[in-house]
């Protein structure tokens, strides 16, 4: 069998996670995260979209980990994303990681705003 290395495009993949953290290209980072097309960045949660809209034109879509359960983010959340032209989905954590490293590795412009489990 033949085996190909992932190429990621030089931006750093989600490695792992686990309760308050991540492992983002073998390095440790506790608390919430967000995974923009600038790099990893700590994240202040649903409250804290500064960030994601200055950065909102370098992405086609945002994957939101609520925790360990799908959830829904609170209105002006949504109103914010919408407003910025941003389309986002909605997941449990553990599945906005591995979409996230999925689409990545196929080259596309995605980002991700995950709290921590």
């Amino acid at each position: 069998m033949r085996m190909n290395e992932i190429d990621f495009d030089g931006m750093p993949p989600i490695d792992g996670y686990g309760p308050g953290f991540f492992r983002i290209a073998g390095e440790i980072h506790k608390g919430n995260i967000l995974m923009m097309p600038s790099g990893p960045k700590p994240w202040g949660g649903l409250e804290d979209l500064e960030t994601i809209l200055l950065e909102a034109a370098g992405m086609d879509v945002l994957f939101l980990g609520m925790g360990a359960d799908i959830d829904h983010p609170p209105a002006a959340f949504k109103e914010a994303l919408k407003a910025a032209g941003l389309a986002y989905e909605a997941m449990g954590t553990p599945s906005a990681c591995r979409t996230y490293n999925v689409l990545l590795s196929e080259g596309r412009r995605v980002a991700a705003a995950l709290l921590a489990v």
